[in-house]
């Protein structure tokens, strides 16, 4: 139980993320319609704040790509909301991309009961953080995106501390100007969405602009790992109708096979789109296939370029 007569001391709240927003001071009293009006309002301020944090976000993904080739894993670590976002946008990509579940993680203070159970109270214990990085095993060679709108979440900033003692990558994103907070990062994502609409709910426009940076690092690494060729996902997992009707598709449309030949490609190489591909694509088996897209680190378009820059030499 915090000691409120200790804790506070008199002093006006003045961190951005907990300051009164002007536009819903009688919030209580409109319309729905009203009120859905300025939801719809308040939340193109997220479009605002990613773009204004782009060259931070360039940077977070070109580093994250490098650790990652090199064997490094991504994970993302805080409480309540902001650990909830991690948790989701990690959850997400090996459906998507086919991506080992290891490669990008979760961490959220008081583990998965939190996902669904208010466990804020974690927030403030600085050792469970240090305590769940080692539990992954967590090094030098991996790289921590700390979560926090407030940008002084004691949970967050212990993990980012732990892991800048041991050199590994770190990168913070928050929704308040660095004079709010004095968390230390490699990189620093400042996400400045103001005051929410109702006081303090950084659920609302913190955490949108939160997901969408985190939907944009996290795809944007992957399409950097070769997990896309042009705008479809060919590391795909085949596990349900909807997705194998997609894979399909694109070995119709990039291949250039009928349904027939892309189901055969398909059960030829268990299910793997890039690999159908680039058989659909040369003149390989499956063997001469397997081999290429190894020494192509796993990507169909230097694949493709080295079977054209070897054909050119003859």
């Amino acid at each position: 139980m915090i000691d409120l007569n200790n804790h506070f001391e008199n002093k006006p709240i003045s961190i951005l993320t907990e300051q009164i927003n002007l536009t819903s001071l009688d919030l209580d009293s409109k319309s729905t319609t009203e009120i859905v009006n300025l939801f719809s309002e308040a939340d193109k301020e997220p479009q605002i704040a990613v773009n204004q944090a782009i060259p931070e976000i360039v940077k977070a993904i070109d580093e994250i790509t490098l650790k990652l080739k090199s064997e490094g894993r991504l994970f993302y670590i805080g409480s309540g909301t902001s650990g909830r976002l991690g948790v989701l946008d990690a959850s997400e990509c090996p459906p998507t991309f086919c991506s080992a579940p290891e490669m990008v993680q979760g961490i959220i203070a008081g583990g998965v009961p939190s996902l669904t159970k208010s466990s804020e109270s974690l927030e403030d214990i600085t050792e469970l953080a240090i305590a769940n990085l080692q539990e992954k095993k967590f090094s030098k060679n991996d790289v921590l995106i700390g979560i926090t709108a407030s940008g002084r979440t004691p949970y967050v900033a212990s993990a980012l501390n732990y892991a800048q003692h041991i050199n590994a990558l770190t990168i913070c994103i928050s929704a308040v100007p660095s004079n709010d907070s004095n968390i230390s990062s490699d990189i620093d994502i400042r996400l400045l969405t103001g005051p929410e609409i109702i006081a303090g709910s950084t659920r609302l426009k913190a955490g949108t602009a939160t997901k969408m940076a985190l939907n944009i690092i996290s795809t944007s690494v992957m399409i950097k790992l070769g997990k896309v060729y042009g705008n479809r996902m060919i590391d795909l997992a085949v596990t349900n109708n909807k997705l194998f009707d997609r894979a399909v598709g694109i070995l119709f449309d990039i291949g250039s096979v009928d349904k027939n030949k892309a189901v055969q490609l398909l059960k030829l190489t268990n299910g793997s789109v890039k690999l159908s591909l680039l058989i659909a694509l040369s003149n390989l088996d499956v063997i001469q296939a397997k081999k290429l897209l190894e020494q192509s680190q796993g990507n169909l378009r230097t694949a493709l370029s080295n079977i054209r820059s070897q054909s050119s030499q003859y």
